[in-house]
């Protein structure tokens, strides 16, 4: 039999299987594992257990693992039915693994078929990574080990872009992400800003206004809008401070889509989703193309700047009662929900009607 060998060690955990972890470079990992991906036979009988490949995803990890600082200390996990030969020491938790390479690879992933596929991509072959294998007794046992260790909770994504601002080195995705996360965490903790307390984070979860929506504002506008221009002229400070003072207009102009009022018209709090859409995740989200539009179509910059746009658009929005004049079907304003569908009928909804209040103050003005 053609195998390789691994010195291994293993731990003392099923009666029905044997776990074991070793080291393996990016060219043996090739020739012991293989991904089998979930699909049906002729006779509609269900195989493999893997699902279809990211292909983003695997192009980010591969350009990470090119680096010289690359490090991967995520195991990639194996199972094995046959074909493996296991050899203890005396001591019972050291020894070598021997994997017949004889044919195709027989080691089936559970868990790290992207990294898998960055790994065969490298030009580097000896990049090293843990290998976990799984020595099951038959396929029933492998399947059900698939399940447990896939079915794991995954972190919250709020903890995870909480803590993005404290990593370098990201993928070009997740840094777009890393600088939206930080303005966020800014506002959220900055003394007498817009946002101060208000936004849902892992660290905030009594917030209301879902940190998600502001990334995306933030991402799209530092992409292609107006943050894009505000970061070349003064960095991270500046657009902080520019999309505070964009906020603090909306929160002026629309004063009753953001605070709360009882039957005597005095102020209890701060709206919720439910009460307003205006800082529920489609008005965030929305409003912030009426940010870009203003920076390039009057130059705003501050609060009093913004209000004066927004005030125009004020006729126009029914955040808390009535109804969008949506055409050719107008919606209940609760009716508007964070879908894409209705965020998009909402961008386009008061962006059209800016700028054709925008072109009327013109036409007065010449």
């Amino acid at each position: 039999m053609k195998s390789i060998s691994f010195s291994c060690l293993v731990a003392k955990q099923s009666d029905t299987s044997s776990v074991v972890s070793f080291v393996a470079d990016a060219s043996q990992i090739e020739k012991i594992a293989r991904i089998s991906r979930v699909g049906r036979d002729s006779s509609q009988g269900l195989f493999g257990f893997q699902r279809s490949q990211i292909g983003n995803h695997i192009q980010e990890i591969h350009e990470y693992l090119e680096k010289e600082d690359a490090v991967l200390p995520n195991a990639i996990i194996l199972a094995f039915i046959n074909g493996v030969q296991l050899k203890l020491n005396d001591d019972k938790k050291s020894g070598e693994i021997s994997i017949d390479v004889a044919d195709k690879p027989i080691g089936l992933i559970v868990d790290g078929q992207q990294r898998y596929s960055a790994l065969r991509m490298l030009e580097n072959k000896k990049f090293e990574v843990f290998v976990s294998a799984l020595i099951c007794k038959d396929e029933d046992e492998l399947q059900k080990q698939f399940i447990l260790i896939n079915n794991t909770k995954p972190l919250p994504k709020e903890l995870i872009y909480e803590l993005l601002p404290t990593v370098d080195g990201l993928p070009p995705r997740l840094s777009a992400r890393s600088f939206a996360s930080s303005i966020a965490q800014e506002l959220n903790f900055m003394k007498d800003g817009v946002f101060e307390n208000l936004i849902k984070i892992h660290t905030n979860p009594r917030g209301v206004i879902t940190a998600t929506a502001l990334h995306k504002v933030i991402m799209n506008s530092k992409r292609d809008g107006a943050l894009r221009e505000i970061y070349r002229e003064g960095g991270f400070e500046t657009c902080l401070k520019f999309i505070n003072e964009f906020y603090l207009a909306v929160k002026s102009v629309f004063e009753e889509g953001w605070y709360l009022r009882d039957d005597k018209g005095k102020v209890i709090g701060e709206h919720s989703p439910r009460t307003s859409r205006l800082i529920h995740s489609a008005g965030i989200t929305s409003l912030g193309h009426i940010m870009d539009a203003a920076f390039t179509y009057r130059d705003c910059r501050t609060k009093g700047q913004f209000v004066d746009v927004l005030n125009l658009l004020k006729p126009h929005c029914a955040w808390t009662k009535g109804e969008w004049l949506f055409s050719p079907t107008p919606k209940h304003w609760s009716e508007i929900q964070n879908t894409p569908k209705d965020i998009s009928q909402l961008r386009e909804f008061l962006y059209g009607n800016l700028m054709q209040e925008i072109r009327k103050e013109d036409r007065k003005v010449s």
